[in-house]
């Protein structure tokens, strides 16, 4: 009998003799240094005899030692000599296999017929050459694998020149298929019977120990694992020695050292687990896993991240492979919930999410364990609801994840539906971005996957079920917040197979679902408000999931999602893309229909029901649509359609939005309104203008949009037409007052836009205007009786026509002003347009004089002579020429009388608000008419009560402070003073204009900017979030100017009567605003000086609070420790020491530990002054309160000795007693009692003990200073008691 083997540490080893009967190599020949046809011709050898020869050949000494050289010398080997050799080893082991079964029959025969025989059957003979063929096949087909794959990692590091490469290409064979085959061979080796050949059902541990340490040694090459025959044949390997050979704890043990240390296996290993366990019908390799985890300790994973993260992905793989497997096990797992190691928490989140979804499905069993399971999959939704409120952020969000895959799964039960939805709205508020991400995702699933679908008839995405028909819309309509009877009618129409609503049971089942329905939809529209603020985040993650979460709701009719999605229109101006791009695309999936007429009505009722803002935000996004062509030439003409009432049920209302909408898209494509001139003049100024006053408005917008083309072709044909038409409308009084002062607005631009002489026709308006507020009297008389502040005129002439006249005057006057700016662009775009045609050489027409006077400067240049006449055309709208004033101008001396005439304003405050506009807009004109009347503006914008008078104002002063920033500037502090007005709406614009002012560097910032950072705790949050804005906008600029203005605002803010939250709200927004480390150490040094020039004790604690939310780095703990010496004297502040606790607190969490003892070091530091500063403070006290006392007896003593004195005055008279002495002991003790309670080391503690006497108690550290102040305080009660008995004595004698 062959000797046996058994499996060496290494290849090597084999050469090494031992002392056992073990096969080893006796005769190796070297191959590496034979020649090449030697080598080729000595291959030949070997594989001929294992091919010619028995499958057992391999036992021989003189074949094993030839296999053994060539396998040793692999590398060395042609390709086909590779080839063949594995080629042999493999067909052979292929052989041996099925023949191990035959033999199990053969030897179950042979057992029967050798019953009595004393001889050991030949059979057994035959086993263990069988099991030593399998081992050396087996070990040296492992060898020829490990071979390879380290030659082919050291090519892969090395870098091959091209000669290399091509060489290497020409010598290289195909060794992918090869070691996939190899592989595949000994799992199939692994699977078959083995129990004869190794006399057990399990082999000896030899063999196991040595093929798995192979295969998972191979495991850690990534590269090799991408090989799908590979990978499936090592998880073959695997599962068979781990399971179906027992080989658990050691395999366990492997696993998770390469679970640990590798993440590409995680995936890769649940498979071979779940492989196994589906194959051999045993979970127990699972389970030990599952049990490894569960008994690791859980601090042991926050250190070791990555070893939590793969750990972590490898239980939710298992967990999704084997669900019911683990579901028995995850009892083990529960206690890791209590660790650190979020990672750890957010893969069991994922694990009870894939068991709830798929371990408790098709479970087949009786009631009993029916009840576990229920009561199971509910334990585990509880911890899911539970983690909702995870510390981590990480994990909360994971939690919703989760929750939002179990929606779509259905595996959320109805009666846990709400609950689940109470969650993730509570969530929509959560600090973190990517908690709210996820909230959202999940109110998004939720309503996709809802369970009341036959309740929440939704509309589909699909652009197709916007169709706008009737019955269609009606079925829309279906919602949460229907009532109980229209669900109930709706269902049947929805599901034929609705239970009968007789059976009471039923009925009962179906009402509790439409109040789960009722109550859901509730949830979701109570998420509005905040969907609104989520909608203003800085993040774009959220602004982006709450439009897809409006767009659901939108879809579904639930109840205050339009109005949201309003609301969205604005973001169209963000800077980033993304949002941008999220409202555009939400804009067309809502409003945007494959109908064209549903397209025109949705714009149009867009159009009409938004508000200034909204239009703006809308005119952007039609702009941008009918560039994309999104906004098709149909929908344009549905547009035109609405607006001619060529469409049945149209109203005036719907007219004018379809025409606002077509002028929204001719600013993109200038020839939409070209085409229905006609339209315009007859719609727009025609009868349907007095139904619907606005579409005059919108008319006059219309034709300000034509084009240049277009406005030639209108003055051609319908000139004098329209111009009788605007005309008509300025001077008329057939408009609404509250209609006339937008529509005449918008009829002067018109004039001013396309008439070839506006002055002209402007003067004739004027004029009319004017002569219709005097018709019933004279001007002289008027102006007469407004100098005398007579109000009587005003019952013959209207009060409105005064202010039409005011606003038609004033608004001609801004006209002008931009008539003059815009010829004067004209000019110079003429003259750009001339240089640069005649840039090439000098005009025919220049003379040599004329370029002297150039070179030399001589000439004036037309730059100069441009800009002259502008400013004379400016000058003379008001001023007028050099003789004599022009028609606006004499309406001046008119308007500045009548708003001085406070009087007459304060009982007509709409003629205020005329007048003051009609004053602005004049000064805003002219330098001197503006530096004349500042005083009167600012005294109006303080002291009028009409709040539209004061807003208006303060938004003049923007533009003012714009075109005349010289003059405004001494009145900048005025200008701040409106940001306390009572009103909001003139705090809003306010903060609205000063933040224009100073972001865009037309005014600097004064000290009086802590007036805006008290806005930033307005009662009003939109005033608020505005003020937060500019702050946040102005942090932007160079390097951050709030660095330099936070000590001055802190000055002024501590000085004024502020709540302390308010206080800390503000400082800690705008220390929040400064993020340079720089900029922070640098706040600490001034803060700290700020300690040295205060003496308030409120002022203390705001200056600490202020350090105590600054950022600190390890530079500026040490400048708060080096100034110490200028904090030192407020440590006996209790709210000032908590502030420095709390910046200690911070300073230890990132404190490397140098710098962690100087930390606390300068905590015990401060704790000791602290102690120290409070004595003093007790002992002062105390030496007060003991002085009063003193004073106090001693005044008592001298009360009753003057009325001893004034009794027996005769006696007195007579004989008077004096002991100087005693007077001197007195006022000795007294000083010295006041000398030794000023005295700063002593802590004093002052006890009454009787009523006649006082006990003094010190802790000093001079003895000495302490038996002198007892012998004072002892000498002051003997002088006294003195006194008291000499006064008795001589009472006594009166007496007698």
């Amino acid at each position: 009998m062959a000797p046996y083997f058994v499996f060496p540490q290494n290849l090597k080893s084999l050469e090494e003799e031992n002392d056992d009967n073990r096969l080893h190599v006796l005769n190796p020949t070297d191959v590496a240094s034979l020649r090449l046809p030697e080598v080729e011709e000595f291959v030949k050898g070997v594989s001929f005899d294992l091919s010619d020869k028995e499958i057992f050949c391999i036992e021989e000494q003189e074949v094993f030692d030839n296999v053994y050289s060539v396998v040793k010398g692999f590398s060395s080997l042609t390709p086909s000599g590779k080839v063949n050799l594995v080629e042999s080893l493999r067909s052979n082991l292929s052989v041996l296999l099925p023949n191990v079964d035959s033999l199990l029959r053969v030897s179950q025969g042979q057992d029967d017929d050798n019953d009595n025989e004393n001889e050991p059957p030949p059979v057994l003979d035959r086993v263990s050459s069988y099991r030593n063929a399998l081992k050396i096949y087996t070990f040296f087909l492992f060898s020829i694998v490990l071979s390879e794959e380290s030659s082919a990692s050291s090519n892969n590091k090395t870098k091959m020149t091209g000669t290399n490469r091509k060489k290497q290409l020409v010598h290289s064979w195909n060794w992918e298929p090869q070691r996939g085959r190899i592989l595949n061979l000994i799992a199939n080796s692994l699977e078959i019977n083995l129990a004869l050949l190794f006399g057990s059902t399990d082999p000896d541990e030899n063999y196991l120990s040595f093929i798995t340490k192979i295969a998972f040694g191979l495991f850690e090459s990534a590269t090799l694992i991408k090989d799908s025959e590979t990978k499936d044949a090592l998880c073959r390997i695997i599962g068979a020695c781990a399971t179906k050979y027992h080989y658990t704890a050691q395999s366990c043990a492997s696993i998770m050292h390469l679970v640990h240390k590798y993440d590409y296996v995680v995936t890769h290993m649940a498979d071979a687990v779940a492989r196994a366990e589906k194959k051999y019908a045993d979970g127990t390799l699972a389970s030990s896993l599952i049990r490894e985890i569960g008994r690791s300790n859980p601090k042991a994973y926050v250190k070791d991240t990555v070893g939590a993260e793969n750990v972590g992905r490898f239980l939710v793989e298992l967990a999704d492979r084997l669900p019911k497997l683990i579901s028995t096990n995850i009892g083990v797992l529960v206690p890791h919930f209590g660790g650190e190691s979020y990672k750890i928490r957010n893969a069991l989140v994922g694990v009870l999410g894939k068991l709830v979804a798929k371990a408790f499905k098709d479970f087949e069993g009786d009631v009993s364990s029916n009840s576990v399971r229920l009561r199971t999959k509910q334990a585990m939704l509880e911890i899911l609801l539970e983690r909702c409120r995870d510390v981590s952020a990480y994990t909360r969000s994971r939690v919703l994840q989760v929750w939002a895959e179990l929606c779509e799964e259905h595996s959320v039960s109805i009666g846990l539906w709400n609950e689940v939805a109470a969650v993730a709205a509570g969530r929509l508020e959560d600090k973190s971005a990517i908690v709210r991400k996820a909230a959202l995702n999940l109110l998004i699933m939720m309503l996709q996957h809802n369970p009341f679908e036959s309740v929440l008839d939704g509309l589909q995405s699909d652009n197709e079920t916007y169709d706008g028909g009737e019955n269609h819309g009606k079925e829309q309509q279906e919602s949460l917040t229907d009532s109980v009877p229209n669900l109930e009618e709706g269902i049947p129409q929805k599901d034929s197979s609705v239970p009968d609503i007789g059976n009471l049971e039923q009925t009962r089942a179906l009402v509790a679902s439409l109040e789960a329905g009722l109550i859901f939809s509730k949830c979701v529209s109570a998420t509005m408000p905040t969907l609104v603020q989520l909608m203003a985040s800085s993040s774009a993650t959220d602004v982006e999931n709450t439009i897809l979460l409006l767009m659901r709701c939108k879809q579904f009719q639930i109840d205050g999602a339009e109005a949201c999605l309003r609301k969205m229109l604005p973001l169209v101006f963000s800077q980033d893309k993304s949002i941008y791009e999220a409202v555009e695309n939400a804009f067309v999936t809502i409003y945007v229909r494959k109908n064209p007429v549903d397209t025109a009505k949705n714009l149009l009722n867009l159009a009409i029901d938004s508000n200034i803002g909204d239009l703006a935000a809308l005119e952007f996004i039609v702009n941008a649509l009918v560039s994309k062509g999104d906004i098709s030439t149909s929908t344009i003409s549905a547009l035109w359609d609405f607006f001619c009432f060529n469409i049945s049920g149209t109203t005036a209302d719907q007219s004018r939005g379809a025409l606002s909408v077509l002028c929204m898209a001719a600013k993109s494509s200038s020839g939409v309104l070209g085409s229905h001139l006609q339209d315009i003049i007859d719609i727009g100024f025609g009868r349907w203008a007095k139904v619907d006053p606005l579409l005059a408005r919108t008319a006059c917008i219309a034709i300000q949009r034509l084009s240049e083309e277009d406005k030639k072709k209108l003055l051609a044909s319908n000139g004098s037409r329209v111009f009788g038409f605007l005309e008509n409308l300025i001077s008329g009084v057939w408009l609404p007052e509250n209609t006339w002062y937008a529509a005449a607005d918008k009829a002067i631009g018109v004039i001013y836009t396309i008439h070839p002489t506006p002055e002209i026709l402007a003067a004739e308006l004027v004029k009319k205007s004017l002569s219709s507020v005097f018709i019933c009297s004279g001007g002289d008389d008027l102006q007469n009786d407004i100098e005398s502040s007579s109000a009587d005129i005003l019952t013959t002439v209207q009060v409105a026509r005064i202010s039409r006249y005011l606003f038609v005057v004033s608004h001609v006057a801004m006209n002008q002003l931009l008539y003059i700016e815009t010829c004067v662009r004209k000019i110079q775009k003429q003259k750009l347009k001339r240089d640069k045609l005649g840039a090439n050489g000098i005009k025919e027409d220049d003379t040599p004089k004329d370029n002297i006077n150039a070179e030399l400067g001589v000439s004036a240049s037309e730059e100069a002579i441009l800009d002259t006449l502008s400013e004379r055309a400016e000058k003379e709208i008001l001023a007028g020429g050099s003789n004599e004033k022009y028609l606006i101008g004499l309406c001046a001396p008119f308007l500045t009388k009548l708003c001085r005439n406070f009087s007459l304003m304060q009982k007509y405050p709409d003629l205020q608000a005329s007048g003051m506009l009609a004053l602005c807009r004049f000064m805003i004109i002219d330098p001197d008419f503006c530096d004349a009347n500042l005083q009167l503006l600012f005294t109006v914008v303080e002291s009028a009560s009409s709040e539209t008078v004061r807003s208006n104002c303060t938004i003049a002063l923007g533009d003012l402070a714009v075109r005349f920033p010289n003059l405004l500037e001494p009145w900048t502090e005025n200008m701040y003073a409106r940001l306390r007005d009572p009103s909001v709406s003139v705090r809003k614009n306010a903060v609205l204009v000063l933040s224009h002012l100073i972001l865009n560097d037309m005014m600097k910032v004064k000290g009086y900017i802590n007036e805006m950072a008290i806005r930033l705790e307005d009662e009003q949050e939109r005033i608020s979030n505005l003020a937060k804005l500019f702050f946040h906008e102005l942090s932007k600029k160079g390097s951050n100017p709030i660095y330099n203005l936070l000590p001055d605002i802190l000055g002024k803010l501590s000085n004024q009567e502020l709540k302390r939250e308010t206080f800390c709200n503000i400082m800690q927004f705008l220390i929040g605003s400064i993020k340079k480390d720089k900029q922070m150490e640098s706040l600490v040094e001034k803060l700290c000086n700020r300690f040295c020039g205060v003496t308030d004790t409120r002022q203390w604690e705001y200056i600490s609070y202020c350090l105590s939310q600054l950022a600190f780095t390890e530079k500026g703990m040490k400048k708060l420790i080096d100034s110490f010496k200028t904090f030192e004297h407020v440590l006996s502040e209790d709210s000032v020491m908590d502030n420095f606790k709390s910046i200690i607190t911070k300073a230890k969490k990132f404190a490397k530990p140098e710098l962690k003892l100087c930390i606390e070091e300068f905590e015990e530091k401060l704790t000791k002054f602290h102690m120290e500063k409070k004595e003093q403070e007790v002992t002062a006290r105390n030496a007060q309160i003991h002085q009063q006392k003193i004073s106090g007896m001693e005044g008592c003593a001298v009360a009753r000795n003057e009325g001893e004195v004034s009794e027996g005055s005769d006696i007195i008279e007579d004989g008077e007693i004096n002991d100087p002495s005693m007077e001197e002991i007195a006022q000795s003790s007294d000083s010295e009692v006041n000398r030794s309670g000023e005295y700063s080391g002593t802590s004093s503690e002052v006890t009454d003990m009787e009523s006649d006497g006082t006990e003094v108690q010190s802790k000093v550290a001079s003895k000495s200073r302490a038996t002198e102040s007892k012998a004072k305080v002892e000498s002051c009660e003997i002088s006294s008691s003195t006194r008291r008995s000499t006064r008795s004595k001589q009472k006594d004698r009166t007496l007698e």
